[in-house]
């Protein structure tokens, strides 16, 4: 599930045509039926999703549970539309039971009164599940808003720095690098530049990669310098983390030959730098797992280099300088994903986070993987199943657990694009201040004035 590109309006929902879907009946001599939403479609979006939970958990469940009926509430929409009717279910009081939901999402479905914390729905069962302990803190924070845990996470992604080793060696670099600090990648960029043809640095930035930009090179590098883009209740305006992270896109794109300026403007400009890394054109690149899994793989990505698992190697992103980071960390990283809730109106809670907890055990988050290598939320899982993959086993063991999110709330998009204007700003030619002064106006337009922003 992606992030909507434009923030939802919840307060306008009301004039939206209301959806009917039941929360399941009562218990009684017919039993209890439970309802699970998704957008997922048989044969269409997110396929795999709706055939397993056809499939298997249904099936499985219902083994168990002879007296509870399990339904497929399937949905096979835009992400936005999705949330429409999702938020227009709850704010009726109706809907399924289990829902599937972009964890960013979760906070203003929260604010909205929309969703509360699991351990209020389904009971003292929801803090004595099993799976928490399987699930590293870093990813729980995917369902978690103001401290509470609202949702367990499906799955979740890590960014790293990728680089090509063959590239490194050329340069009289070492083919396993891991910086300890922004001036060494700085370092590395410098040795690269003498490489001809070669682009050393890329670091999404401006509006036209839109999201890719945040959480590619803005969001990470932020908490590379100790912040996060909202925390208490403030978000991060022109303080001297966003200045320094806009410092360093500077020492990349404000003339020094280390990135390519006009690759952040243009349109394609993400899918140009994906071909030029395959290419050997592209040194070192900051981007998800989703890069190594999708993009360069040798056979079905989007950008194959069938050389990839020698040539291309990967490393944490580092804080500023050691222990500069968030919570004092050495490396940082961002995630996203989605979250399975409760509905907060389910007239059989307690069954209903049954089912929930049930869907995200060993056994059932196995069969979701389909065979697949793909990182889960589950450490016990993932131990098993990314054995035959360093990377993704590398992004589970060591980038998962430092891990940071964006904020779950409605007004993040457009944070996001401000930041992204920032970033340009800097690509364009601006000083980091003026770029920080120019977001600070931006963001407190934003969220409701200096009260609201820590700058």
């Amino acid at each position: 599930m992606r992030l909507p590109r434009r923030p939802a309006a919840i307060a306008a929902l009301a004039a939206l045509a209301l959806t009917s879907c039941g929360t399941g009946a009562p218990a009684g001599s017919e039993g209890v039926t439970l309802t699970i939403a998704a957008n997922s479609i048989s044969g269409g979006k997110n396929s795999g999703t709706a055939d397993w939970i056809k499939q298997w958990v249904i099936p499985e469940f219902e083994k168990t549970h002879k007296n509870v009926k399990v339904l497929f509430q399937p949905s096979g929409v835009d992400d936005e539309q999705y949330k429409q009717k999702i938020a227009l279910d709850l704010k009726s009081r109706t809907g399924a039971d289990v829902i599937a939901v972009d964890g960013i999402w979760v906070g203003e479905f929260a604010q909205a009164g929309y969703l509360k914390p699991l351990s209020e729905v389904g009971g003292a069962a929801v803090d004595a599940w099993e799976g928490w302990n399987q699930i590293p803190q870093a990813v729980q924070g995917l369902g978690i808003f103001d401290g509470k845990k609202y949702g367990i996470p499906l799955g979740t992604d890590g960014r790293v720095l990728f680089y090509n080793k063959e590239l490194f060696k050329k340069a009289g670099l070492p083919e396993t690098w891991q910086p300890k600090s922004w001036q060494e990648i700085i370092d590395a960029g410098t040795a690269l530049k003498k490489l001809p043809g070669v682009i050393p640095l890329q670091i999404n930035a401006g509006t036209a990669m839109g999201e890719a930009t945040t959480m590619q090179g803005a969001l990470p590098l932020l908490a590379g310098a100790g912040a996060e883009i909202y925390t208490q209740g403030k978000w991060a305006g022109a303080s001297q983390a966003t200045k320094d992270m806009l410092g360093f896109y500077q020492q990349i794109y404000g003339g020094s030959g280390l990135g390519d300026p006009k690759l952040q403007q243009e349109a394609k400009g993400r899918d140009k730098s994906f071909a030029q890394f395959a290419a050997g054109k592209i040194a070192v690149l900051g981007e998800s797992d989703y890069f190594w899994r999708s993009v360069i793989e040798p056979k079905a990505g989007v950008a194959p280099m069938p050389n990839r698992d020698a040539a291309v190697g990967y490393a944490k992103i580092p804080a500023k300088q050691p222990g500069a980071g968030i919570r004092g960390q050495d490396f940082v990283s961002m995630s996203g994903g989605a979250v399975r809730v409760l509905n907060p109106f389910s007239k059989n809670p307690a069954m209903a986070w049954e089912l929930l907890s049930f869907m995200h055990s060993a056994a059932a988050t196995k069969s979701e993987l389909a065979g697949q290598v793909r990182i889960s939320a589950r450490k016990d899982v993932n131990d098993e199943v990314l054995a035959s993959d360093p990377m993704l086993k590398f992004i589970a063991d060591e980038v998962l657990p430092i891990t940071a999110y964006r904020p779950p709330l409605a007004v993040y998009p457009q944070v996001s694009t401000a930041l992204q204007e920032a970033t340009a700003d800097i690509v364009s030619g601006k000083t980091p201040d003026e770029a920080a002064t120019a977001y600070q106006t931006k963001l407190e337009g934003l969220v409701g004035g200096s009260a609201n922003v820590a700058g």
